[in-house]
Formats: C-alpha cells, sequence, structure tokens
C-alpha cells in the first residue's frame, strides 16, 4: 500500500509540471538571427555589433520570456549567410523571413507572421502620378530597393509590367524620387516614413492609395534544431495570435521605427549600423 502510495505521490506531481517547466527542461534556450538591414524589423546593433535589435527582435524576445525560454538574437552577416545558419541547425529560428516555398524542406514556419509589411507608393507632394491600383503604375518610371522583399506574385507582375529601376537602398531610392528622377518609389510603410524624415523631406513626399503589397516576416525554425518540436511551434503560434490583439505588435513597431530614426540621425562619429 504504501509503494502504490508513493506511485500515485509522483504521478499527480508530475501532472502538476507546467508545460512551460517541461519544455524549458529539454530547450531552455533559443538562438536566432535574421537580416543585418530590415529596419525596423531587424538591424545590427550599432552598439553591439554581434547582435540584432528591431521590431521583430522584441516581439519574438517577449514571446520567449512569456514562455520561460532564454534568446540570444545573433548577427552572422548577410540574409543569405543568416538563412543557412538556421537551414544547418546551428541556429534555431530565423526570425524575419518571407515564406519561400524552396525552403520548406529545411524550415519550419509559424504561424501568423510576425509582422505584414505594406509596400505604398511614395511620391513627391507635387507629383502628377495618377494612381488608383498597382496596374496605373505602368505608365510611370519607379524605383525600388534591391534590398525589398515583394512576394512572388507582386515581384512577378512588376517584372512584366512595371518599369522599375533598382536602387542599393532605400536611401538612394528616395534620393532619386527627390531630384525628379523617378516618378514613384515602392517602400514599406515605416521604413519609408522613418527614411523620409530622416532624410528631412518628410513634408515633400506622401503616400498614395492602399498597399501595393504586404509580404509577411515570418518566424522561422530549423528542421535541424534541437528545439523544433510539437510543443515549441504550437505555443509561438500561440502567442504570434495573441500579440497583435494585444497591441503589442504596433508599440513595438513604433519604438523601434523612432530607435532607428535616432541612429540614424546620431553624429558623424557615433558608431553606425
Amino acid at each position: 500500500m504504501e509503494f502504490r502510495a508513493r506511485l500515485r505521490a509522483v504521478a499527480w506531481s508530475m501532472a502538476l509540471l507546467s508545460p512551460v517547466a517541461m519544455a524549458a527542461g529539454k530547450c531552455e534556450k533559443l538562438v536566432a538571427t535574421g537580416s543585418p538591414d530590415a529596419p525596423p524589423y531587424s538591424w545590427q546593433d550599432p552598439q553591439d555589433p554581434k547582435h540584432l535589435i528591431g521590431a521583430n527582435v522584441d516581439l519574438l524576445r517577449q514571446a520567449a520570456q512569456e514562455l520561460g525560454l532564454k534568446l540570444e538574437v545573433l548577427h552572422v552577416g548577410r540574409r543569405d549567410q543568416a538563412l543557412e545558419e538556421v537551414r544547418s541547425g546551428r541556429m534555431d529560428l530565423l526570425l524575419d523571413t518571407p515564406l519561400q516555398t524552396t525552403q520548406l524542406t529545411a524550415l519550419d514556419y509559424i504561424h501568423p507572421p510576425l509582422q505584414l509589411n505594406e509596400y505604398l507608393v511614395w511620391t513627391r507632394h507635387d507629383s502628377l502620378v495618377d494612381f488608383d491600383g498597382p496596374a496605373d503604375l505602368a505608365r510611370y518610371q519607379g524605383s525600388v530597393s534591391e534590398k525589398a522583399r515583394l512576394t512572388p506574385a507582386f515581384e512577378a507582375f512588376a517584372k512584366s509590367q512595371l518599369k522599375l529601376v533598382p536602387a542599393q537602398n532605400l536611401t538612394q531610392a528616395f534620393q532619386k524620387l527627390v531630384l525628379g528622377q523617378v516618378d514613384y518609389v515602392l517602400a514599406g510603410r515605416y521604413s519609408g516614413m522613418a527614411m523620409a524624415q530622416t532624410l528631412g523631406v518628410g513634408k515633400d513626399l506622401v503616400t498614395r492609395g492602399l498597399p501595393v503589397d504586404r509580404p509577411g516576416l515570418y518566424l522561422a525554425l530549423s528542421h535541424n534544431s534541437a528545439c523544433n518540436d510539437a510543443w515549441l511551434r504550437g505555443q509561438l503560434a500561440k502567442k504570434l495570435t495573441e500579440l497583435p490583439t494585444s497591441g503589442a505588435s504596433e508599440a513595438v513597431l513604433q519604438r523601434n521605427v523612432e530607435r532607428w530614426k535616432a541612429q540614424m540621425q546620431a553624429p558623424a562619429d557615433a558608431p553606425k549600423q
């Protein structure tokens, strides 16, 4: 009888263990990486170049903290290098990737996306561009940063229908627009807003109409990660579903827009991204 009582006590104590405690025993720390040049979502920390900062970093950190997991978000180089680190399993998570069907054999994409990056049409304030939808842009000369990550469907449309001059980055694209070299620029809502203000042309540029593209930025968990299990995938999906409804996503995004603007406006001798 005493032996059976002890068995029941052990079984009862195990049942009381929380899912977080049980998961933390298996995987106590996540190591993530992402793009070093995608503000306000992720970019290299100028004060700590080994790490990334940004809205997606902050949201993932909040989710990990609520799940009782430690998190480190490292800078490992270009986007393709970050992808390879996660594919190989040397790191667990990619924190700002578009959904790519070619990567489904190596990565589990967590739904919903961390963010939807809304691409808008930016023009000069006095522009005569007549825009009601993407097809109207075919009549004009535009520009887009080479670093832009559009959906495959919109990329195919742009390649076949639009006249887009590639720019090395968003700074160059907006400079072309201000100088009248192009009629419009395709840029993200928040990155465009921050860049326009940083360049001092916030009053000169406006957005037109509704977003022309809304690529999702996803968390992707490596198939080769020791932390990849059904519990973690489910809990991350749950947290990503809760964050937008709580208002956390928007607040974190706005805070990182201001953070990036402050860094861009830092004195010339300050550390740069």
